[in-house]
């Protein structure tokens, strides 16, 4: 794991005046758990995709350790992402959908059956797998 970091990370949508992400200023450290709340349209997702790779930064800069990744395609930030639902494309099933950055990284089958068993197992989404 590594420290993230959102040093002014803003984002404004096309066509918006107001960001919906504004000046972000956050460092979670690494091993650090963190929960963000807040009502629908604060920001929570969008900030979360953001450090992905999913969303523009408009202004600002995100660092994982000591990377900026703030123009880094996502496939190139060695991170993953945990959708509020359990599948992000629907024609494919949870084990899919939990596996497919690690297929897209050329990882042995195996392992990513291995990996996506593992993960599914403390997040409680066995039963959802396929």
């Amino acid at each position: 794991m590594a420290t993230v970091t959102f040093d002014n990370a803003s984002r404004v949508y096309p066509g918006q005046e107001r960001p919906a992400v504004d000046n972000l200023n956050i460092e979670i450290g690494d091993g650090e758990f963190l929960v963000l709340v807040g009502p629908s349209g604060c920001g929570k997702s969008t900030s979360l995709r953001m450090l992905a790779g999913l969303e523009e930064i408009d202004a600002g800069r995100i660092l994982i350790g000591d990377r900026d990744v703030t123009d880094v395609p996502p496939k190139d930030r060695d991170i993953a992402m945990v959708f509020q639902n359990y599948a992000l494309y629907p024609h494919m099933s949870v084990a899919d959908n939990m596996g497919f950055a690690l297929k897209i990284a050329g990882n042995p089958k195996a392992e990513i059956r291995k990996r996506v068993e593992d993960a599914a197992e403390i997040l409680d989404l066995t039963e959802y797998l396929d």
